[in-house]
């Protein structure tokens, strides 16, 4: 028997931290109950689906056709909804290079929907970046990331800015890897220059992300190992990776994970606008991106301008084309995360006493079926039978 408040679902294959088991989860309000038990009439029936923990995005600047750095609150919740309805959810909304004040005001903006439950922070990518390495980022917007101007977006998110991503080989850039580390703001390594000794004392001083690993930073070389290789063998980094089959090629994200691990791999979607949508002209901060067979870029073809995918999409793909389990899987799109945000102990896995926050996937092809958020279903939970007597 469930309580009159309470939603069971049976008959699924549940993704827990200790392996795939089939079991009957019990919800309660926004938290999970307890597991196990028979199933009764009532109960939803999930047979031949599997039910993950929702996914938590570190680094996504938009999508459903809006960005979250437009300043512009129902554009922010526009993209907010599109990777939510995709099994994001948790979201750290991320900004893009622009002026300072600028981003500031998109920051006030962004902790207002922090405040309301909605985001879960605010990352700040740019304008501390290197000119060489500066991708999508107007190269005349970068700044050299002075401890005071880095103070400045950081003051700008009310207590919501989660990481920040600079070159920590430009002036400026281990002083304000300290003062991140000191503030409990986590500083990400990225769009960088930097070689493998000046990347080891940024991790020394503080840094514990890597950007979007391999991408916007120099390729290994034999004598040259520079910031891939350090960032990689370091265990106190967590590695983003790109699983569009754009950013990376597969062999690339298998070796990454056979490096680091599931557990110090955070799968992201540095997701742009056009996430959700079809081809054509969006904008990414100041500049705008040419989205064709649903890949983005600078109009003039120069460089990858973030990334059309969603996080459903990335699950599928670790799992088909990687060959990664579903406990890899689920390791680095929700518990990794989740972990390293310092929310571990309420969403990232399927616990009791965590949040109700859900990805059921058809158990056959991956496909995304249903997501739910703290005990509320998002999308396709009306789909769903209920268990019949007898």
């Amino acid at each position: 028997m469930t309580a009159p408040n309470s939603l069971a679902l049976a008959g699924a294959r549940l993704v827990l931290p200790g392996g795939v088991e089939g079991d009957r989860m019990v919800i309660e309000g926004a938290t999970i109950a307890r597991f196990g038990g028979e199933a009764a009439v009532g109960d939803l029936d999930l047979t031949g689906h599997t039910v993950v923990p929702g996914f938590v995005d570190l680094h996504v600047h938009g999508g459903g056709g809006a960005s979250y750095a437009s300043g512009i609150a129902e554009e922010a919740l526009r993209a907010a909804r599109t990777h939510l309805e995709h099994g994001t959810t948790t979201t750290i909304a991320s900004t893009v290079t622009g002026e300072i004040d600028d981003v500031a005001r998109q920051a006030a903006v962004l902790s207002e929907l922090v405040e309301d439950g909605i985001l879960a922070g605010i990352h700040f990518e740019g304008p501390f970046i290197s000119r060489n390495r500066c991708g999508a980022h107007r190269p005349d917007l970068l700044r050299d990331p002075d401890p005071a101007l880095v103070r400045k977006l950081v003051d700008a998110a009310r207590g919501h800015a989660k990481m920040v991503t600079l070159a920590p080989e430009l002036p400026g850039g281990l002083d304000s890897v300290r003062m991140l580390a000191d503030l409990g703001v986590i500083a990400a390594v990225g769009h960088t220059d930097s070689d493998y000794a000046t990347t080891l004392e940024a991790v020394d001083a503080g840094a514990t992300v890597a950007t979007h690993l391999f991408n916007a930073m120099p390729a290994i070389a034999h004598r040259a190992p520079g910031p891939i290789v350090a960032l990689l063998e370091d265990e106190r980094v967590t590695v983003e990776l790109i699983n569009d089959g754009v950013h990376l090629h597969p062999s690339v994200l298998d070796l990454a994970y056979n490096t680091a691990g599931a557990d110090r791999v955070a799968l992201i979607t540095d997701a742009m606008g056009a996430a959700g949508m079809g081809d054509g002209l969006y904008p990414l901060g100041p500049l705008q991106v040419q989205v064709k067979d649903g890949v983005a870029m600078l109009p003039d073809g120069s460089s990858i301008a973030g990334s059309t995918l969603t996080l459903d999409v990335a699950f599928k793909r670790s799992i088909t084309v990687n060959g990664l389990t579903l406990n890899q899987t689920v390791e680095s799109l929700s518990a990794t995360p989740a972990r390293l945000l310092g929310l571990g102990d309420t969403i990232g896995s399927l616990e009791t006493g965590k949040l109700a926050d859900l990805v059921v996937v058809d158990s056959d092809t991956y496909d995304l079926a249903a997501v739910m958020r703290h005990g509320q279903w998002i999308l396709g939970g009306e789909n769903f039978p209920t268990v019949k007597p007898g």
